[in-house]
């Protein structure tokens, strides 16, 4: 179930399609203007990027704090779901290091809202977030098991090895995807394929 998908109005209610629209142009604006200044970014330039009222932002998000854990949801979401679209049209080899480029700029989105995140593990939404967590292990573990089954990466490479690895690369290269980053993963990738059952 995505966050859009629970989105929900006044009584429950599922939003309407002109709602949705609005709320997933702020859940867009507000990840690029994160990325940008960090979660104290303005809700008001928020609402401009997104093309909505400010009381339009507050009614689907109504603190600063719900804003921050939706766009995460969602950029979490959108990581784990290219799991399947890339496994659908690319070898397992090409689909994971594809997923390794996209998680770089997973990262950078996230990095503007790690400091408030942090604040979240001790409010009521830890759970959540450790499942968020747990869904990103999750999709590494599926992507590097397809690839290994069919010879392509070496066996012993485990979801913790590779996000620590990107986690690393993310770190040292604060302004997003760069060509270097993308080169990084690049390196690691070619790591990976050293010793597999396939590798000439």
């Amino acid at each position: 179930m995505t966050s859009t998908d629970m989105a929900a109005g006044v009584g429950g209610k599922p939003l309407r399609a002109d709602a949705r629209r609005n709320r997933e142009a702020v859940l867009v604006a507000a990840a690029e203007a994160f990325s940008e200044r960090g979660v104290e970014a303005s809700l008001e330039d928020i609402a401009r990027r997104a093309g909505v009222g400010i009381g339009t932002l507050y009614r689907h998000f109504p603190t600063r704090e719900d804003l921050v854990f939706e766009v995460y949801r969602r950029e979490v979401e959108r990581l784990c779901e290219a799991v399947e679209d890339l496994s659908a049209a690319h070898p397992p080899d090409e689909a994971l290091r594809l997923w390794m480029e996209r998680f770089v700029s997973y990262a950078a989105a996230k990095r503007g809202m790690v400091g408030l995140l942090r604040t979240m593990m001790q409010d009521e939404r830890v759970e959540l977030l450790r499942g968020l967590k747990g869904d990103i292990h999750d999709a590494a573990g599926t992507l590097l098991d397809r690839a290994a089954d069919a010879g392509l990466i070496r066996a012993d490479m485990s979801s913790d090895d590779l996000l620590r690895g990107l986690g690393g690369i993310c770190m040292a290269n604060d302004t997003g995807p760069s060509d270097t980053a993308l080169r990084l993963v690049s390196i690691i990738f070619d790591g990976m394929r050293y010793g597999a059952a396939g590798h000439c």
